[in-house]
């Protein structure tokens, strides 16, 4: 018999100081996120000229307000973390594969963003549970 634990358990143990390390990097990714979601819910307007080049509508820049507040608040809460971290990357890679194919410009910003928020979402990636024999 199986117990009733589901396939995955709690991410791998890290000590004392990595577990620092990752919550600063949480906090600094939060940080970034909010100022940036919060910049584009705003309608800054260079966002706005972001968002146009981009050719999909303003209606997209409130998306990726939303997308980036929302990943921000996932990452600060412990047992959404991970969650948090695979919606930034996710949302990260867009914005690179953006910079090179649409609108040009360093894509830099989005590829630091994108590797601290992957190595969060690493860091607390769930370990698979036990099997029971």
């Amino acid at each position: 018999m199986t117990s009733s634990s589901s396939f995955f358990s709690s991410s791998p143990s890290l000590s004392t100081t990595q577990r620092r390390i990752v919550w600063g990097i949480r906090i600094l990714l939060a940080l970034a996120f909010s100022a940036a979601g919060a910049a584009k819910l705003a309608g800054v307007p260079q966002m706005v000229q972001v968002f146009d080049a981009i050719g999909f509508g303003q209606w997209f820049r409130y998306v990726t307000g939303v997308v980036e507040v929302g990943g921000a608040v996932l990452l600060l809460v412990p047992a959404t973390g991970f969650l948090g971290g695979l919606l930034l990357t996710a949302t990260m890679v867009c914005a690179v594969a953006t910079h090179v194919v649409l609108i040009g410009g360093s894509p830099a910003p989005a590829v630091v963003l994108a590797l601290l928020s992957a190595f969060v979402t690493w860091r607390l990636r769930p370990a698979p549970a036990a099997k029971a024999a």
